[in-house]
């Protein structure tokens, strides 16, 4: 298989900011100690917004946010050459990801990462935008470090009640 030859999943991530301003990142199930944002593939014909509450509402139980963004630029990953084999059939080199920024509406207990009859994730936090770098596998790090400047001008804590 020529690695170069195969497109980019179509895909849409989702930075989930609390009122405190800091950014949902959960633990994989399958990769202890890798922690990502939700993300997710987008299906064909399918709305970018409704890809984003979808895919919220699957990993972590819940879509209970608002949108307050969405770039208009796309990031893109290559896979490690050790997982081009497991993921998605060996169909795609990596991902092309719409990032979304979300003000997350709802309480941590709406949180329910074993809601979907299959969880990505076994643990979470909520963390600074920057520390995310720190969080998550070396492969997606220019990813994160674009998405960083993407959003960072959004993070800004509501007033606590």
């Amino acid at each position: 298989m020529d690695k170069d030859t195969l497109p980019y999943r179509p895909c849409v991530g989702i930075a989930l900011f609390n009122d405190r301003g800091q950014v949902f990142v959960g633990e994989r199930i399958d990769t202890p100690g890798a922690w990502q944002m939700p993300q997710g593939g987008i299906d064909e014909g399918e709305d970018l917004e409704v890809a984003a509450l979808r895919e919220l509402q699957e990993e972590i139980g819940t879509d209970l946010a608002e949108i307050i963004k969405v770039s208009s630029k796309t990031t893109r990953y290559d896979l490690p050459e050790h997982l081009l084999h497991k993921l998605w059939d060996g169909r795609y080199r990596g991902q092309e990801q719409h990032w979304v920024a979300m003000r997350f509406t709802g309480r941590d207990e709406d949180i329910v990462l074993d809601a979907d009859q299959r969880p990505e994730f076994k643990a979470w936090q909520w963390v600074a935008l920057q520390d995310t770098l720190e969080l998550i596998v070396p492969f997606k790090r220019d990813t994160y470090t674009q998405l960083i400047a993407m959003f960072s001008s959004l993070i800004i804590p509501t007033e606590q009640e």
